[in-house]
C-alpha cells in the first residue's frame, strides 16, 4: 500500500510563496506519475499539475501556468509544487496523489494552504 503525506502548507500574503512536499513510502515511487490536485471550500476538486515517472514531462492547470512549478526526485521519494505570486484564490487543501495506467489510485490527506489578500 502506498502512502503519500503532504507538508509544506500555510498561511501566505498573496504575492508570497510556498513550496510543498509529498513524501511517498510503500511503493515504487519511480513508476508513478504523480499529481497535485486542490480543493476550495465549496468547490470541487480540481487538477493543478502532474509530472511523469521520470520529469521528462509536466503538465499545468490555465488557472496556475507560469506560478507554479512541479519537480520530483526519485531517489527521495518526494514530489513538490513550488508556488509563487500566490493569490487569494489559490487557497485550497492541496494533495498529491499518484497514478498507474491513467488513473489516480493513491491519494495523500492534504495540506492547507491559505492566502490573505
Amino acid at each position: 500500500q502506498v502512502q503519500l503525506v503532504e507538508s509544506g502548507g500555510g498561511l501566505v500574503q498573496a504575492g508570497g510563496s510556498l513550496r510543498l512536499s509529498c513524501a511517498a513510502s510503500g511503493g515504487s515511487f519511480s513508476m508513478f506519475t504523480m499529481g497535485w490536485f486542490r480543493q476550495a471550500p465549496g468547490k470541487e476538486r480540481e487538477f493543478v499539475a502532474h509530472i511523469t515517472w521520470n520529469g521528462g514531462n509536466t503538465y499545468y492547470a490555465d488557472s496556475v501556468k507560469g506560478r507554479f512549478t512541479i519537480s520530483r526526485d526519485n531517489a527521495k521519494n518526494t514530489v513538490y509544487l513550488e508556488m509563487n505570486s500566490l493569490k487569494p484564490e489559490d487557497t485550497a487543501v492541496y494533495c498529491c496523489a499518484a497514478a498507474l495506467g491513467g488513473s489516480y489510485v493513491y491519494w495523500g490527506q492534504g495540506t492547507h494552504v491559505t492566502v490573505s489578500s
